[in-house]
């Protein structure tokens, strides 16, 4: 099985019923999973709980350390109940959208957003069930939507409706996502992504209600709006990442614009020191098959040669018939397409401008490994960030981030090319840590007695945010110089 130590770019896997006993855990875990997802669409609070303690028992059996994403369900804009089960719609048959029907029949259906009939006029576009059903608008009639249906099909329960182009009003955060953020923040999830933010307000509030509940998990941007497209510099700037989430943008923005935008976020986000995860249907054969097809190979591929910092797996793993499979996979997809990954990190360099000490230290630390050929760069860090800074270009040198707080070695697990690495309190002994960092290091089979590294700390130890060193260390030299 493939180390990885091995692999730069990270794998995240939903839990659920096929993977929630504590056997295919551990074997999720080993297999290569850094973070996973909990998709708080389902289960109660306590399933949540019982599910992140049964992970930590099963990262601590493997030696591993292995994150933790609370995935808020975002507002649910869904057409209702049928009396009967699915109904059968035909091609240019008229069908209502009823905000007052209970149970719906084969020529109308309820709605559990009724704001949608102040949200749609005539020759607006909406796509029911991810766009298998596509309904043209013809007359909004006081709480009923008059559309016609395009296709042949079949329509069922609570399926989700987009509106073609976006423009639906409803809250990123709903009362449900405000009680599941208290319920991350007490678990002590270590990110929280949010469903359809349309602008930073929408990241800020979700910072707000998370600082209020005692936690300071990372956030995560799901770009699944058009208006999150528009307004994606501005939602880059109140957020620690983004999630490409190509079910709902493929539906707003029409599935042929989806691969251009996916590379867009991810290097937009990069540009922001912001961390990006592709999302959606990955593998999704594998849900039934123990291989992949070849275009879900080369998807994943193209995910990694755009420089995501993460690949996720939803009903992969949650569901599906193969899900230690599929992450051993996806692992190895990842370890080839790294393989030809470039590295221009000369000409970056000349095109930017810093100007915070940290930042500066980070890219010297880059610049110095990269023309050294070093094995290793190590960060001394509280936060983190000097880490997250180093992760951004590509160098293809593993990054260790060196920390004493527990709550920064889950952070650092989503980051591309990171990997995180306890070091022991040492006090304020300069000496001393950098002989821990070393022995450290060593534990973790990262580098061996001769090996250069390049190592950045801030003088004077322990401060946050006061990166302002960077050293050139072969391992070993400095215990023999004693």
């Amino acid at each position: 099985m493939t180390s990885p130590l091995q692999r730069s770019t990270k794998i995240v896997a939903t839990l659920g019923p096929a993977s929630s006993s504590p056997e295919r855990m551990l074997a999720l875990v080993s297999a290569g999973v850094d973070v996973v997802r909990i998709n708080f669409s389902h289960g109660t609070a306590e399933d949540h709980r019982k599910r992140v303690d049964a992970l930590r028992t099963a990262a601590h059996e493997a030696g591993r350390t292995v994150g933790v994403m609370a995935d808020l369900q975002g507002p649910k804009i869904r057409i209702g109940k049928f009396a009967s089960g699915p109904i059968q719609i035909k091609a240019n048959q008229e069908f209502i959208l009823d905000a007052t029907c209970t149970l719906g029949d084969e020529g109308r259906v309820g709605l559990d957003y009724p704001d949608l009939v102040n949200d749609v006029k005539s020759g607006d576009v909406l796509l029911l069930d991810d766009g298998r059903t596509v309904f043209d608008v013809l007359q909004v009639r006081g709480k009923e939507i008059l559309c016609r249906n395009r296709h042949d099909g079949e329509l069922s329960n609570n399926k989700g409706i987009n509106k073609q182009g976006g423009g639906l009003t409803a809250p990123a955060l709903t009362a449900k996502d405000m009680e599941d953020i208290r319920t991350a923040a007490s678990i002590g999830i270590d990110y929280v992504a949010v469903s359809f933010p349309k602008s930073g307000d929408d990241m800020r509030l979700a910072r707000a209600l998370l600082n209020a509940a005692g936690s300071n998990a990372l956030l995560v941007a799901k770009i699944e709006r058009v208006e999150a497209i528009e307004n994606l510099n501005h939602i880059l700037e109140a957020t620690d990442g983004v999630m490409v989430a190509r079910g709902d943008l493929a539906v707003e923005v029409g599935d042929a614009a989806v691969p251009a935008l996916q590379k867009r976020i991810i290097r937009t986000a990069r540009e922001f020191n912001k961390f990006a995860i592709t999302a959606t249907q990955m593998m999704e054969s594998m849900i039934h098959s123990p291989v992949p097809t070849r275009a879900e190979v080369s998807d994943v591929a193209n995910a990694v040669l755009d420089g995501t910092d993460a690949v996720m797996l939803s009903a992969e793993t949650a569901t599906g018939d193969y899900p230690v499979q599929t992450v051993e996979a996806m692992s190895r997809i990842c370890i080839e397409a790294e393989k030809s990954s470039d590295f221009p990190l000369d000409t970056h360099f000349l095109n930017r401008v810093f100007t915070r000490i940290d930042q500066s230290i980070a890219m010297a630390a880059l610049f110095t490994a990269h023309h050294l050929k070093v094995k290793a760069i190590a960060s001394l860090t509280e936060s983190g960030s000097t880490a997250l800074w180093m992760s951004r270009l590509n160098t293809g040198i593993p990054i260790y981030a060196l920390t004493q707080e527990v709550r920064t070695r889950y952070k650092v697990s989503i980051f591309k090319g990171v990997f995180p690495v306890m070091v022991p309190q040492s006090g304020h002994d300069r000496d001393q840590v950098l002989l821990d960092a070393e022995e450290a290091l060593i534990a973790a089979g990262a580098v061996q007695m001769g090996d250069l590294i390049v190592l950045t700390i801030g003088e004077p130890i322990g401060k946050p945010g006061g990166t302002n060193t960077m050293k050139i260390v072969k391992v070993g030299e400095h215990r023999s110089n004693q």
